[in-house]
């Protein structure tokens, strides 16, 4: 009659992995994946996009003046972060991308830019977590788009 004894343990070992499986992937930074739905990840992203992008991008994510016209220097105003910008618009990886190695990858050549490449600054984990707190500023109708084109791109 020790079957009764063992089973319970295994059942008890099962429970116990399962549980720790789900609370490990509650508590864990989002990696891979940037969730405005995330209320550490989104608080993470805070402070960094604080430390790092708001000096261009702004504090209220609203850009620099005159986004869209060329400065003296030829290059382009920080673009707005918020819903009326553009960022929306594109993929959650083509924005990790270029958070990541900067513009130069997806720009023709002599394109000039102040964005800089931040790998060798934030983490992959940082960068998803800056995306997360942009993506938490959106209203739900400018996350859905963009939740659409980012499905397309991972196709």
């Amino acid at each position: 009659m020790r079957t009764k004894p063992v089973l319970a343990l295994l059942l008890a070992v099962a429970v116990l992995t399962g549980g720790a499986a789900v609370l490990y992937d509650r508590l864990r930074p989002a990696a891979g994946r940037a969730d405005p739905a995330d209320a550490r990840q989104v608080a993470l992203g805070r402070s960094i996009y604080a430390a790092h992008c708001a000096s261009c991008h702004g504090e209220r994510l609203q850009g620099q003046p005159d986004w869209q016209q060329r400065k003296p220097d030829g290059k382009l105003p920080a673009p707005p972060h918020d819903a009326s910008g553009h960022t929306w618009h594109h993929a959650d990886r083509q924005l990790f991308e270029i958070t990541k190695h900067g513009l130069a990858p997806y720009v023709p050549p002599g394109y000039r830019t102040d964005m800089p490449a931040y790998e060798a600054v934030l983490s992959d984990a940082e960068i998803w977590a800056v995306l997360a707190f942009i993506k938490s500023s959106w209203p739900p109708e400018i996350r859905a788009r963009q939740a659409a084109v980012s499905a397309r791109a991972a196709r």
